[in-house]
């Protein structure tokens, strides 16, 4: 019996997985989480892990928040670096693949059951047809699926700093604020969790909204806004209609990115939405404003129209689409 040993590592949190040979991605011999804080390096994590299940992998990949080049990844927000050649030498295994974080999300997409997604529009997918994925969590995540002849290959990509397009006057305002304040104007800068208290200030500087005493302190004592925005947004809209409009800017924004996706890469197999912060939304995303915004790219509104959209809602996606990397890398090697 061979075994691929599949991690998704980010920030705070790494998920890590034993998989058998044979036996698919999504039922691992062995699955645990750990705290990423409580280890010096990824090497110190991964030891703990091996000596706990007390199995010897003979292949791992690895989806890593963060950009990877030439097998090896710097962490985007911890201080860790990983490299292929060395963790295969240190562990004695055979390969070592690591991924970027969105690669592995959309390596899932194939394996993904109507449990693990939460349908927006159904659509109609075109089988083999090219798949986009957008995923707004601390910054915006973009990649895509293409059929290659026996099977869907994840590709990568940096679309999320692509520059931002506006889609009306209240976007236009946007993006105004973004060069006014020296910020990139990019769909990251407005449609992420580092983006969103953009939106919040720039709401609060256009006059229109004032901040309550009580959210200015929220805010104040948390040590991301982000959250707190979000929550506020979710409960009565007269309690914070400042919260409730920066999310509803932030959903349009979200909708024109997917809408983007869709025509850029013509994904007839569907746009699938990941990252953290669309699971805790999904109120807002079911509203009929998402879907129209999506499909209101002009000449292409009828071709978008007819794309499925789903938000992802299984939070292993990238576990799985790793170990399903993994196994399609090796199976061919």
């Amino acid at each position: 019996m061979s075994y691929l040993l599949a991690a998704d590592i980010g920030g705070t949190k790494t998920d890590l997985a034993i998989f058998a040979a044979g036996q698919g991605c999504r039922s691992p011999v062995h699955q645990a989480t750990l705290a990423n804080r409580n280890y010096a390096s990824f090497d110190q994590l991964l030891t703990g892990f091996l000596q706990n299940v007390k199995l010897q992998p003979d292949n791992a990949c690895f989806g890593v928040a963060g950009p990877v080049l030439g097998n090896r990844v710097r962490l985007t927000n911890l201080p860790w670096e990983i490299a292929g050649s060395d963790i295969a030498g240190q562990f004695a295994l055979a390969g070592v693949e690591i991924i970027n974080d969105l690669v592995a999300v959309a390596s899932a997409i194939p394996h993904l059951t109507a449990e693990d997604l939460f349908v927006l529009q159904r659509g109609n997918r075109r089988d083999r047809g090219a798949v986009g994925v957008v995923a707004p969590g601390t910054g915006l995540g973009i990649a895509y699926c293409v059929w290659d002849g026996s099977g869907y290959r994840a590709c990568p990509s940096e679309g999320g700093h692509a520059g931002f397009s506006p889609g009306n006057a209240d976007e236009l305002g946007l993006l105004g604020f973004l060069l006014e304040h020296g910020l990139e104007p990019s769909f990251e800068s407005l449609c992420s969790g580092s983006g969103l208290p953009n939106i919040y200030r720039f709401l609060l500087e256009s006059g229109r909204f004032a901040e309550s005493a009580w959210l200015r302190a929220d805010i104040a004592a948390a040590p991301d806004p982000t959250p707190v925005i979000v929550q506020a947004a979710l409960g009565s809209g007269e309690r914070c209609p400042v919260c409730r409009e920066a999310m509803r800017l932030f959903t349009g924004i979200l909708a024109g990115a997917c809408g983007n996706l869709a025509v850029t890469v013509l994904a007839t197999g569907g746009i699938y939405i990941g990252g953290g912060i669309p699971p805790k939304i999904l109120s807002l995303l079911r509203q009929e404003d998402f879907v129209k915004r999506f499909a209101g790219q002009g000449k292409m509104a009828g071709l978008l129209a007819d794309m499925p959209v789903s938000v992802i809602i299984n939070p292993r996606a990238a576990l799985i689409g790793a170990a399903a990397y993994g196994f399609r890398t090796h199976d061919t090697k």
